[in-house]
């Protein structure tokens, strides 16, 4: 079949699968604070000696809003809400230290994302992560890294978290192309770019990555050559080459300063990765999991080539901890045996740590069949296969997805064997869509309001 047909038959709404199951398929009876601690404290027995723990701090703030954006923000230019907001993080930390009776976190990853983290001036950041490495040890394989804007990350703030153990740093760069950038108002130079690369090298970053996007309003294939040729003159080691998530409809009103008429679309929109993708393989970089590329030098790719590169809420990672706390407002937490969300709202959430609570408002114990199913679906989203035992047929998902997926392997997406399946080099576009065979939570909702993006 060709591509174009292939992609008119399976562009459909579907999950990213950060997580399994996705968010808004957890269950709706309510998770308390009593049973996510025990979740923690189970995990934190497991993980902490063996792999140590991954933090994910959440900081929300950012000066103007960038209209593609589906992340959790608040939009101000009062710098007075930096301290306030670090020492609630703070005191929730200490929240959790109270659960680890005594015993020392291993830190193997901390993770700063927004929002824009560089909204936070970097006295605040570097008082930020000497409290919490203070109460904690640093495991020897550990990886610090965060999010900086382009325009807001000052030598300053890449020296300040350099000297406290950061060592990788992502940058938004989306495009290049001016008029694809005063339509998101995400508008930064080439020069500018080039600049805090240069600089957070010179500060001793081992690790650069640049977040792309395809399917941006007003792209072309013009930008998008124009784009990548920017990227290869700066060399950064990981890409991450997003497809655009276009969801007005769940509250983004900053994506409706445009239409879907503004936006490419379809075999359009894939054919602007399938461009990206073959110069980035060109040179030199190795895709990796779903929509991300790297360096052979990179951690990232040497997890790939081990089998043990890892998916969570903070996307692709080189290493696993069974336990990752999210720390600030809308975060989310994983002891693998559950999820559990702060609260969406800085007021609530500030509130609820001021009284002495964990701040979760939600959260999903995972039943047997979903860490059976997550382990397959994490296995297709990093390793572009999985095998299961015989036994595991039994789920009944596992089971009917065979039967499902036979489209799929005539269409030459996958190979299904008896206890096995593998993503086929042309199923990688539509690694979501496999996934989706997979996902008895969304299957057995049936749902009939749109939740999700286009998977292509």
């Amino acid at each position: 079949m060709l591509q174009a047909e292939l992609i008119r038959k399976y562009n459909v709404p579907g999950p990213r699968y950060t997580s399994y199951p996705t968010v808004p398929y957890w269950d709706k009876a309510p998770f308390t604070e009593a049973q996510w601690k025990e979740h923690v404290k189970k995990a934190f027995q497991v993980s902490n000696q063996k792999d140590g723990i991954s933090l994910y701090l959440h900081l929300p703030y950012c000066e103007s809003l960038c209209t593609f954006c589906a992340c959790n923000k608040r939009i101000t230019k009062n710098h007075g809400v930096e301290l306030p907001y670090i020492e609630t993080l703070l005191q929730e930390w200490k929240l959790y230290l109270q659960l680890f009776e005594g015993e020392k976190p291993r830190i193997q990853e901390i993770h700063l994302g927004g929002g824009t983290p560089t909204f936070f001036s970097p006295e605040h950041l570097k008082q930020l992560i000497r409290s919490i490495l203070e109460t904690s040890e640093v495991t020897d394989t550990a990886e610090f890294s965060f999010e900086g804007h382009p325009k807001n990350t000052t030598k300053e703030h890449l020296e300040a978290l350099h000297e406290v153990g950061f060592t990788r740093v992502s940058f938004g760069i989306q495009d290049f192309d001016l008029k694809v950038q005063e339509i998101i108002n995400r508008v930064q130079s080439f020069e500018s770019v080039k600049e805090v690369t240069d600089n957070a090298r010179a500060a001793g970053y081992t690790s650069v990555n640049y977040d792309l996007i395809y399917g941006l309003p007003f792209q072309t294939k013009e930008s998008i050559v124009d784009t990548i040729e920017k990227v290869k003159l700066l060399k950064p080691d990981r890409i991450a080459y997003y497809s655009y998530a276009h969801v007005p409809w769940i509250g983004q009103t900053g994506q409706r300063r445009f239409t879907e008429a503004d936006l490419p679309a379809d075999e359009e929109k894939r054919l602007l990765y399938e461009l990206g993708k073959k110069m980035l393989e060109e040179a030199g970089y190795i895709e990796i999991g779903m929509d991300h590329f790297a360096l052979k030098e990179d951690s990232l790719y040497k997890a790939t080539e081990s089998k043990s590169l890892h998916r969570n809420f903070m996307g692709y990672a080189a290493n696993y901890t069974q336990l990752m706390i999210g720390l600030g407002v809308s975060s989310i937490s994983d002891s693998w045996t559950a999820f559990a969300q702060n609260h969406k709202k800085v007021e609530d959430y500030q509130q609820a740590v001021a009284e002495g609570h964990i701040p979760i408002y939600r959260g999903h114990p995972l039943t047997e069949e979903d860490l059976i199913l997550r382990k397959h679906i994490l296995d297709v989203m990093c390793h572009f296969e999985t095998s299961w035992e015989k036994e595991e047929q039994q789920v009944g998902i596992l089971f009917e997805a065979k039967e499902r997926l036979t489209e799929m392997e005539k269409d030459g997406l996958l190979e299904i064997g008896e206890t096995s399946l593998r993503v086929t080099d042309a199923g990688k576009a539509f690694v979501r869509n496999i996934c989706m065979a997979l996902d008895g939570r969304m299957l057995r909702a049936k749902p009939e309001s749109r939740i999700f993006s286009q998977t292509v």
